[in-house]
């Protein structure tokens, strides 16, 4: 089994996260790269104005991203992000849109303090009816390796 851990981090946190698990994994690791890199001031969520908080709220907006991806080898693919205003980031649903996930088994984590990943789940599974999405967890930004193993150890890919 071909696993690819995909991945966008505007802060850095998910890339650490992403890094962690393919490690374990033995996995492809990809990040999602934004054409234009996300600021501090870009990623203000108290700000009204910021980009974030303006492509979030436009729930048209796609993002976007550096487009170097070949999915055709792998079977299962992990996509990793921040928990943004209860969901996955605008670029996740321009990666999702980009690509044919046709018998591929899609996982989903994301990093957040607090907020959950079932409005994420739900907005992916909407967003693309096709999609094989067998899992999703939220990790903390520093999950333990113990987390991780368990995690996937209990995951039907």
């Amino acid at each position: 089994m071909n696993i690819l851990v995909t991945y966008f981090s505007a802060s850095g946190v998910t890339k650490e996260v992403a890094t962690k698990l393919a490690k374990f994994l033995n996995a492809t690791l990809q990040e999602i790269e934004p054409k234009q890199r996300y600021t501090n001031d870009d990623l203000n969520w108290m700000n009204n104005k910021s980009r974030s908080s303006l492509e979030m709220k436009d729930k048209s907006s796609r993002p976007e991203f550096i487009d170097n991806f070949d999915l055709s080898n792998y079977d299962v693919i992990f996509i990793g992000f921040p928990v943004w205003w209860y969901r996955e980031p605008s670029i996740i649903d321009t990666f999702l849109e980009a690509y044919d996930f046709l018998d591929k088994k899609i996982v989903l984590f994301a990093t957040s303090g607090s907020s959950g990943i079932d409005g994420a789940i739900k907005n992916v599974k909407s967003l693309k009816g096709n999609l094989n999405v067998v899992d999703g967890k939220r990790l903390s930004s520093n999950p333990s390796e113990e987390e991780i193993k368990s995690w996937v150890k209990n995951l039907s890919i």
